[in-house]
């Protein structure tokens, strides 16, 4: 065969070839070659026109879709390896500028090759049944591939406004101790008062290598609070915060705000940080940054999760206004929350977290810890991919903190190493102390309780954190020596079961058997029973997530 024959012979198969010439080909190969030329763009961008159009624009394409596909198997590996820092990158103001721009750019160039691959389809070449399911099954491609990766840039975006509207621009900080130390501060700022008080004061202790958490509850109502050394309000009160019964900790923030902000300069919330302070003194840690919840926007974060579930001990008041203001008595109720398994949307968690009419302090602590357990459980993936927008929106408007942006991405990677690990649990009052210890505080015990939770994080009797030659009923150890336990302000451990155990029965009815229901509460109310309401609403500080 000559040289021209064999030129004639190639040009006549190449014209005849159906994938790249179809004009010659029958309607079911047409058919076949545009399905075809669609899940090749969307599998392997590029391929499409390489092996049916433009072979330049497809060999730029399927280039890029290499580096895409080495791109991902590198941040695999890196997911397995070193997590933290892949979640540094996405949570960084650059970093993650930088991958929003490059999904935008990737979505845009695959929404372009699909319109490419309609151009070599060649619509008016199937038959005239066949284009309206093409054309359906091309923009349904077109969705899943383009705007999954729009999307993607999308939430990034949010995530990344929500990052800088809460969190701070400073510099990182370091563990102590091997530990990170954040104060946990529910904020409550009404019309009737000056400045953000503090109502909740929980510090969450956790290991900097294994994710170990523990988390010591102080009361809002502890007393003579000590500022941490080098904290400038310790000039202020050298003995401790100790005007009297006014100088709760959780005035500490607002006394701050008003009057000693020039103790604070350069700092953005000075009163937080005075507050952060006083809990690192009274615990005798460090802690090195705050977390400060606005409870009046609390209830749209929970409606953005779609509300928590729990078991709830007791039946919790949604107070009335107050009748009695020398005894601290409400009107009647505007409702209640009943015991058992209970959904709460953010108006009843608030409730339920923020009650303590009937009931004390700490039972409305126990509540706020279990309130926060349930919002981290159902923060599940599901839950975030569905409405991670209204939960961003909501925690720009609820969380403010001095955390860096900067190192958020290491704080994400130590709370999944947490998420399936026990938490230990230190209430400065009931169930770990009397009730009247936060009156009149013996710091040594609290900063000997403290360190022993935390030095006990690896050893596998942990358990209640109790000091070391402490027995239940026993006694307690102190500096002075062991405290027999009707002379301590130590609860012994076993004593009681913790509030936020779930091996508890709801109590749903009256020692007689009758059902305790909306309108008995209500009735002893109207007699004044509040004593009666006491007894029936006492194990309402008993709750677990579900």
């Amino acid at each position: 065969m000559t040289s021209m024959q064999k030129n004639t012979f190639q040009s006549g198969a190449t014209l005849t070839d159906p994938v790249r010439y179809p004009s010659g080909a029958s309607a079911p190969v047409r058919t076949k070659r545009a399905f075809v030329l669609v899940l090749l763009t969307l599998f392997i961008p590029g391929s499409a026109q390489i092996v049916a159009g433009d072979r330049k624009l497809g060999r730029i394409a399927l280039r890029v879709t290499l580096v895409v596909w080495a791109l991902l198997l590198l941040t695999l590996v890196l997911a397995l390896v070193n997590r933290s820092v892949l979640l540094s990158i996405a949570t960084h103001p650059v970093g993650s500028l930088l991958l929003i721009v490059v999904l935008v750019a990737l979505a845009l160039g695959w929404a372009f090759l699909f319109i490419n691959t309609l151009r070599i389809i060649r619509p008016t070449l199937l038959a005239p049944g066949m284009r309206p399911i093409i054309a359906v099954v091309l923009v349904a491609a077109t969705v899943l591939a383009s705007g999954s990766l729009g999307y993607l840039a999308y939430v990034l975006n949010v995530s990344r406004n929500a990052i800088g509207s809460i969190f701070d621009a400073g510099p990182a900080i370091d563990p102590v101790d091997g530990r990170y130390n954040f104060l946990m501060m529910g904020g409550d700022a009404g019309d009737d008062r000056t400045g953000r008080r503090p109502d909740s004061l929980s510090v969450i202790s956790v290991d900097a290598k294994t994710g170990e958490s523990a988390i010591i509850s102080v009361p809002r109502n502890l007393q003579n609070a000590q500022f941490s050394e080098g904290s400038p309000m310790r000039k202020i009160y050298p003995d401790g915060y100790n005007c009297g019964d006014e100088c709760l900790i959780n005035a500490v923030n607002t006394e701050v705000t008003n009057n000693y902000q020039n103790l604070y300069p350069g700092v953005a919330d000075p009163g937080a940080q005075a507050t952060l302070e006083a809990v690192s003194g009274t615990l005798g840690i460090t802690v090195q940054a705050y977390v400060l919840v606005d409870m009046d926007g609390f209830a749209k974060l929970i409606d953005a999760m779609g509300g928590i579930r729990v078991k709830a001990g007791g039946w919790v008041p949604i107070s009335g206004p107050v009748t009695d203001e020398a005894n601290g008595i409400h009107g009647m109720p505007d409702g209640w929350i009943p015991a058992g398994d209970v959904h709460l949307d953010g108006f009843h968690a608030l409730w339920y977290g923020r009650s303590r009419e009937f009931v004390d302090d700490y039972a409305r602590i126990a509540r706020q810890q279990c309130v926060q357990q349930a919002m981290l459980k159902q923060l599940d993936p599901a839950t975030l991919l569905t409405k991670f927008e209204d939960i961003a929106n909501a925690g720009t408007k609820v969380v403010d903190s001095n955390i860096s942006s900067s190192q958020l991405g290491s704080f994400v990677d130590l709370a999944l190493k947490s998420k399936g690990q026990p938490v230990q649990r230190l209430t400065i009052g009931p169930p770990d102390f009397e009730a009247s210890f936060s009156t009149v505080p013996d710091f040594d015990l609290i900063h000997s309780r403290v360190q022993q939770l935390l030095a006990s994080q690896n050893s596998p009797k942990a358990d209640d954190a109790m000091v070391p030659g402490t027995k239940p009923g026993a006694g307690t150890v102190t500096a002075a020596g062991v405290v027999p336990a009707q002379q301590s302000s130590v609860r012994p451990a076993g004593q009681q079961p913790s509030p936020s155990s779930s091996d508890f029965t709801p109590v749903t009815t009256t020692p007689d058997g009758t059902p305790i229901t909306e309108e008995l509460l209500n009735g002893l109310k109207a007699q004044g029973d509040e004593q009666g309401i006491r007894d029936l609403v006492a194990t309402n500080g008993q709750c677990a997530p579900l």
